[in-house]
């Protein structure tokens, strides 16, 4: 797995926040064992940095990195639904064909790669928006395919549902 900078785990914060709403994605990220306090969430800029100290960015293996993370599967699990995962598990297995020792990316399947995360972005960026097309994808990404994307332009959805 890729690790998210600081701004991108912010940014999926600030997404979860958007879908859940602030406090209750507070109180469930207690009710998970990935915060302790109760009170009140001042932003979801301030509750993303707390996040971030926590689960160091997603590496840590700890109850806010699992909770986080849970959180942000049953979103995009929502929004795909069963015929929209299904899809773009085909894609994945392609993506992944890709991949070298050790997650490196196979120079000799390299623009291939490059054309499978195009079509992979754009179909997800249909169904859920380009932000957290992207988010998501980082989230699932090998740092060899993480850098490939950071590298790349935001996916542009054709479809007026992809609202962000």
């Amino acid at each position: 797995m890729a690790t998210l900078t600081a701004e991108e785990f912010a940014q999926t914060v600030r997404c979860l926040a958007d879908d859940i709403g602030l406090q209750r994605l507070r109180d469930k990220l207690v009710r998970l064992n990935a915060l302790v306090a109760r009170g009140r969430a001042a932003s979801a800029d301030a509750l993303a940095n707390q996040l971030y100290m926590l689960t160091g960015g997603l590496r840590r293996q700890v109850p806010a990195t699992i909770a986080v993370q849970g959180l942000w599967s049953e979103q995009m699990s929502q929004r795909l639904g069963e015929d929209g995962e299904k899809a773009l598990e085909a894609l994945a297995d392609k993506i992944n064909a890709c991949l070298g020792e050790r997650d490196s990316v196979d120079a000799a399947k390299e623009s291939e790669l490059d054309t499978l995360l195009g079509q992979y972005e754009d179909q997800l960026a249909e169904k859920v928006g380009a932000e957290r097309a992207r988010l998501d994808m980082l989230l699932k990404a090998v740092p060899a395919v993480a850098a490939k994307l950071r590298a790349m332009p935001l996916a542009t959805p054709h479809s007026a549902s992809a609202e962000e």
